[in-house]
């Protein structure tokens, strides 16, 4: 019974925003067009929020620029800030950049490249906060009033059309239906985003430049395609989105993992942490690899030595009861990579992966627990490589 939760909580989740649909397109008239619907400023605001979520900086910039030229002279003035050339020219200057950085960086050395990507990440993150706390609630908002007052039609702003008319027992629930609106999208954006800041996060594990162009062609294609349908047709760029979203749903696990891991790897990376960190003899944080058994590629948890053994310990999304997995393993070493370390064993199995805080401190690693020692680690096959990145099998760090 447990395997079938999840589907229903999403269930559950999407009738929120199926019934608003629903009663709406049931009160419309049966000649109205269908883009003239209620619902359909609904439809058009799914497909928004998701397509901010995929790519918050091209998603924002772009919608920007599309409210600025749609608008007239005498209009532009009262824009919202995203919607002003002083916001989305420079926002999609800066995609500019980031897409010929990754054209260039596949013909470059992972070394080269690793800085800007870390960049990214760092402004994926920031441009995520900024969508999800300004433009989506106001976005949601503006669907909101649309619904209140049916937008197709002139009517008085004061008076309730569309889904605000529905009364039950003369309950007037329009005060319900912008409560729900606004954090509804900003969950729907979080998830979506999540799943996609993870290609962010695996672009840090990669090797290879020319793995980071596939990604991020991958997601720029859904971006276009869900924009390419909008223009078609608003109902089937929202179908587009509910499958987004739901494909987000069952890989949100996975994507918060990867959002942990390159939050860390970020914050290591620029505030070079490694120079004022000091490795401690009881406990550490770090990563788990792909071969500790019932432990997801990728958990943070705090690694600590008993007398007999090593004892991983974490809790399930940061905040669920603490659980431990305990390695008996006596020929542990420090793998030594170029940007992360690992620690493997001596049959080249990844137990855990360390952030980049413990680059230089390896041999105090292997002091502070008695491992074995310290030995460099080297790119394995292409395949194996490629494993790792969707959390196949234990993770491979870059050449030494």
């Amino acid at each position: 019974m447990k395997r079938f939760l999840p589907l229903v909580a999403l269930v559950s989740l999407l009738a929120l925003l199926a019934v608003p649909l629903w009663a709406a397109t049931a009160t419309a008239p049966a000649s109205s067009a269908s883009d003239k619907s209620p619902a359909a400023p609904i439809a058009g605001a799914i497909s928004t929020v998701t397509g901010m979520a995929i790519s918050p900086l091209l998603g924002t910039g772009a919608y920007g620029a599309y409210q600025y030229f749609k608008a007239s002279e005498e209009q532009r003035a009262a824009l919202p800030w995203y919607a002003q050339a002083s916001f989305w020219l420079p926002a999609l200057l800066i995609v500019g950049a980031c897409a010929a950085k990754d054209a260039l960086g596949a013909a470059l050395p992972p070394g080269w490249k690793k800085p800007l990507d870390v960049l990214e990440t760092v402004e994926n993150k920031a441009t995520g906060l900024v969508a999800a706390g300004a433009v989506v609630p106001f976005t949601m908002a503006a669907v909101s009033k649309m619904i209140v007052g049916d937008a197709s039609t002139a009517v008085d702003p004061l008076v309730a059309t569309g889904v605000a008319s529905i009364h039950v027992a003369a309950f007037d629930v329009s005060w319900l239906l912008n409560i729900l609106t606004v954090p509804f999208g900003i969950a729907v954006f979080a998830m979506v985003w999540m799943a996609s800041h993870a290609i962010n996060a695996l672009i840090l594990l990669s090797p290879w430049g020319a793995i980071d162009a596939v990604l991020k062609s991958a997601r720029t294609a859904v971006l276009g395609l869900l924009t390419l349908s909008s223009m078609l047709n608003p109902w089937i760029s929202a179908a587009l989105s509910l499958v987004i979203i739901v494909i987000a749903y069952f890989v949100s696990g996975w994507a918060f993992r990867l959002f942990i891991y390159g939050s860390i790897f970020s914050w290591d990376f620029f505030t070079l942490r490694r120079s004022r960190y000091t490795v401690k003899p009881d406990e550490n944080k770090v990563f788990a690899g792909g071969n500790l058994p019932e432990v997801p590629v990728r958990t943070y948890g705090r690694l600590r030595q008993t007398d007999s053994a090593v004892v991983f310990t974490y809790k399930p999304w940061m905040v669920l009861p603490e659980r431990s997995v305990t390695i008996t393993d006596p020929t542990l070493f420090v793998g030594k990579g170029l940007f992360f370390s690992t620690v493997i064993t001596g049959k080249d199995a990844t137990y855990f992966i360390l952030p980049p805080r413990y680059r230089g401190h390896e041999d105090e690693l292997v002091k502070a627990y008695g491992w074995c020692g310290v030995q460099p680690a080297g790119l394995r096959k292409a395949w194996s490589v490629l494993r790792e990145l969707f959390g196949g099998s234990a993770a491979k760090v870059q050449v030494a």
